[in-house]
């Protein structure tokens, strides 16, 4: 992956990852509330774990992964926390999701329905090999027909983070996917140390800002 797995650990062995919140994204609950998440569920870069642990309590068969040791054992008693000790948690590198005994199939078919990727796509923004391999990895284990939801950081206005245009996402995601849905959304953070200068210009209450962001849909040819 194009961050070093180090670094990743670091901000949650120090509580310091500015997307930990202690819930889930608004906008994820809310393709939940609308009917868009089906079957079989995997969230991609799953960090603290909250939109696995939600969906876990819902009854949905639902699978988190990262690729930081440090953020699955978070996730893991982060659960425990919560009274949901059934969501389960594997370490996986999302540039290569088949790679993950956890994720693999005796067939080899693709086995997930709907796949939730909060704001794990602009990470690779920047990098277009690892964007495009995450992209890939995606295709293989989403089920022909699944959907792929993506939350991730924008660059219409002022933000912290690796933030994107709308056209990567669209580009991204071209070869065997079709676009069904591209919006403004927002996306809730945590101010810490390490955003603490970007954030210094945003409107923040409680320690906490609300920036621009995109979700899309696209479904999986």
């Amino acid at each position: 992956m194009s961050t070093p797995v180090e670094t990743w650990n670091a901000l949650y062995d120090n509580d310091s990852a500015p997307w930990v919140i202690g819930e889930p994204q608004p906008a994820i609950v809310s393709l939940e509330q609308q009917g868009w998440i089906r079957g079989r569920v995997l969230d991609p870069g799953s960090g603290a774990g909250e939109h696995t642990i939600l969906l876990t309590r819902l009854g949905y068969d639902v699978r988190g992964v990262d690729v930081s040791p440090s953020a699955v054992e978070y996730a893991r008693r982060n659960a425990a926390a919560q009274g949901v000790p059934g969501a389960r948690f594997d370490v996986a590198d999302a540039l290569d999701l088949t790679a993950a005994a956890a994720l693999a199939d005796d067939d080899g078919a693709p086995l997930f329905d709907t796949i939730v990727d909060s704001a794990l796509f602009h990470v690779f923004g920047a990098a277009p090999d690892a964007r495009a391999a995450y992209v890939r990895s995606l295709h293989a284990v989403c089920k022909p027909g699944g959907r792929v939801h993506v939350l991730a950081l924008s660059d219409r206005e002022p933000g912290f983070g690796p933030r994107i245009s709308d056209s990567i996402i669209r580009e991204s995601f071209s070869a065997g996917w079709e676009l069904e849905d591209l919006q403004p959304a927002r996306y809730l953070g945590r101010v810490t140390e390490s955003v603490a200068e970007q954030a210094a210009a945003l409107e923040q209450a409680n320690g906490r800002v609300s920036v621009a962001a995109w979700l899309a849909r696209f479904r999986r040819l």
